[in-house]
């Protein structure tokens, strides 16, 4: 009976296992058998440690991806378009290798960016807003959102869209929101402020299985905690809590002539996302619903998360 029952687990590729990839790992554990894509060897040995197969390949070198095709019923796709350009050959190569046996895959899910929106004014958005990205990298990502979503028509599996805005966590790497906070990184004036969206890594991560396991075909979910605070408003939160100096702020004029056109594109686009499609659909039950609830310590996950997992 113990082979069979391997067989009837389900087979997960994750292309991209970074951080979010590899608490992804951590959820399935035990329960899924899980293949991971990796560029180099180096990453090979602490992919293994972690529970996953690895499998050497290159987005940037499409002959290192045939081997893919046919590997696993449901693919997470959490590597980044290149640097540069308007369109994203990452996910094209990969969609490329995973039609050359297109019967296998059963389910696809993308993590995308809500840049893909633009500037919004301040407004409430759900799924339905038409994309209008401003940037480079926006457009990158709505690039590879419409490929997704073509070869989920064209080969029948059901492609899940994840939108998602500033990832933070106090234990991942470049995402401590109190070390923005700690470096006195400056924000915008009230009045000039911006309305901004975050999301706790954890939380990604289980929105990521919930929509490998019952995301609907071709739809776009927003992944995005309970919080509606301003930019400036977040970050104050942040300090207050941790006991840390408020940031400054600056006047958009100050800003312009200050900042980094980089930093300045993250203040420059205003949107408030709602997160109905998440909880209902996906039936995710955020453990950290604000970063304040995050900072002062949350407690174990509500039962029910998952129900079935």
């Amino acid at each position: 009976m113990l082979p069979s029952a391997r067989r009837r687990r389900p087979v997960l590729l994750i292309v991209g296992c970074g951080d979010v990839g590899l608490r992804v790992l951590r959820l399935l554990s035990g329960r899924w058998r899980v293949l991971a894509l990796v560029r180099g060897a180096e990453r090979v040995a602490d992919l293994r440690a972690a529970g996953a197969v690895p499998l050497v390949g290159d987005l940037d070198a499409p002959a290192t991806l045939q081997r893919l095709a046919g590997l696993a019923d449901r693919v997470l796709h959490l590597a980044p378009p290149p640097g540069e350009g308007g369109t994203d050959p990452r996910t094209r190569a990969l969609l490329q290798a995973l039609a050359r046996r297109p019967g296998g895959l059963r389910r696809l899910v993308y993590a995308s960016t809500t840049g893909v929106y633009g500037d919004c004014g301040g407004a409430w958005i759900d799924e339905t807003r038409a994309l209008a990205p401003a940037t480079a990298r926006g457009r990158r990502r709505a690039d590879a959102e419409a490929r997704v979503r073509w070869a989920g028509r064209a080969f029948g599996w059901r492609c899940s869209l994840l939108r998602i805005p500033g990832i933070y966590a106090l234990d991942r790497a470049g995402g401590d929101p109190r070390e923005r906070v700690r470096r006195g990184a400056p924000v915008l004036a009230a009045a000039d402020d911006v309305f901004t969206n975050h999301i706790h890594a954890d939380d990604l991560a289980r929105a990521c299985v919930a929509a490998l396991m019952r995301g609907a075909p071709q739809r776009a979910y927003h992944v995005n905690d309970d919080s509606q605070l301003s930019m400036g408003d977040h970050f104050d939160a942040v300090a207050d809590a941790c006991g840390l100096p408020r940031p400054p702020r600056l006047t958009r004029a100050e800003a312009l002539a200050t900042l980094s056109p980089m930093q300045m594109s993250f203040l420059s686009e205003s949107r408030r996302l709602h997160n109905g499609r998440l909880t209902r659909e996906l039936r995710v039950r955020l453990r950290y619903p604000s970063v304040v609830q995050a900072l002062r310590g949350a407690d174990q996950v509500p039962s029910g998360c998952f129900s079935t997992l």
